[in-house]
């Protein structure tokens, strides 16, 4: 398995690079990669980071579609924020949602970490949603989430995922730079053409 695994941080990187530069090419290798990791954390029974690869896979699907097309308007995807209000709202329905299938996982199956896994899966499922619409606020959640599965991944013996999550943490810091100076120049420019 080491080698698909190599396959899929590899692309899984690419994935990020990509992004970053808002750029289409990384849902392809998002799909891709998550396809490969669906299976390697099904075999190191991390039920709830396999499900969520398969999430992942139709949101390579579902974000390709949204930058191609420019959302649901068709017309050019912009970056965006969400509101404070929004946010708490967000973490309120993320705590229930942990606590309620974290309980289920730990009474009903061998899952490893299954209150952790529960937070990671169900947060990211947000945060790619967040992606494929282009909101800033993606890459804060993302620091968040790889630092915390860097720790499963490192105790569940997946060493290059886990690094593969270092690396997504110092992306995701120029990804948010990178971002953060796009929308203040598009504000700019919509004040000075308004």
């Amino acid at each position: 398995m080491l080698g698909w695994e190599l396959v899929a941080v590899i692309l899984a990187i690419a994935y990020l690079l990509f992004i970053m530069r808002e750029s289409i090419w990384g849902w392809p290798c998002a799909f891709v990669s998550t396809a490969i990791y669906t299976l390697l954390f099904w075999n190191v029974s991390l039920l709830m980071e396999s499900a969520l690869n398969i999430y992942y896979m139709g949101m390579a699907v579902y974000g390709w579609r949204q930058w191609r097309m420019g959302g649901d308007n068709h017309h050019q995807l912009n970056i965006q924020t969400w509101s404070l209000q929004r946010h708490f709202f967000i973490a309120f329905v993320l705590l229930l949602i942990t606590l309620v299938s974290g309980y289920l996982l730990s009474h009903n199956t061998q899952a490893a970490w299954p209150y952790i896994d529960s937070f990671t899966t169900w947060a990211s499922v947000l945060t790619t949603y967040m992606v494929a619409k282009k909101v800033l606020e993606n890459w804060l959640y993302w620091i968040l989430i790889d630092s915390i599965s860097m720790v499963i991944y490192t105790e569940r013996g997946l060493y290059l995922t886990a690094l593969l999550f270092a690396g997504y943490l110092v992306i995701c810091v120029f990804g948010y730079l990178n971002w953060r100076k796009t929308l203040v120049g598009e504000s700019a420019t919509k004040t000075s053409t308004g």
